[in-house]
């Protein structure tokens, strides 16, 4: 089923709410499903190393919490923003703008590694990896989407 965008992200709390909630692909919905948003957002960095580890440590930290109090829509959350730091990371490594993309074309840039921001998106990685297979997410994830969709 595809990400329902048309929701009404703003009025909906997907802690009271989680059978609202569609896992979707990859990030889908990372900056829209609240209280989640507002609780992992100011915790995610990757503009150096330094911030990069605390960062990811920091968001996998909520993750355990989130799993700890039995919440999958908050691990599928961290979990995403976890992803994002490695992909968005991974993007400012290759492109120092941000920008993939010539501006109004599909040509992509050239790339230009800045190997502080590659370590940084394998710190996200590695930490995104260890919440993608924790059995008890991955099992949680079954039920919500069998139960749900």
């Amino acid at each position: 089923m595809p990400f329902q965008y048309d929701r009404d992200f703003k009025t909906i709390n997907f802690r009271t709410s989680p059978e609202l909630y569609q896992v979707g692909k990859g990030e889908q919905g990372v900056l829209l499903v609240e209280p989640y948003k507002s609780e992992i957002l100011s915790h995610w960095q990757f503009k150096t190393i330094e911030i990069a580890k605390a960062s990811a440590s920091f968001i996998y930290g909520m993750f355990l919490a989130y799993r700890d109090l039995d919440d999958f829509v908050g691990m599928d959350m961290a979990r995403k923003f976890l992803q994002m730091g490695f992909t968005r990371a991974r993007r400012y490594a290759n492109h120092p703008s941000g920008r993939k993309y010539r501006a109004g074309t599909k040509d992509i840039l050239p790339t230009h590694e800045d190997p502080e921001k590659a370590e940084a998106a394998r710190i996200f990685y590695s930490i995104y990896v260890l919440a993608r297979e924790d059995p008890r997410y991955k099992e949680k994830k079954k039920s919500h989407q069998a139960q749900y969709g």
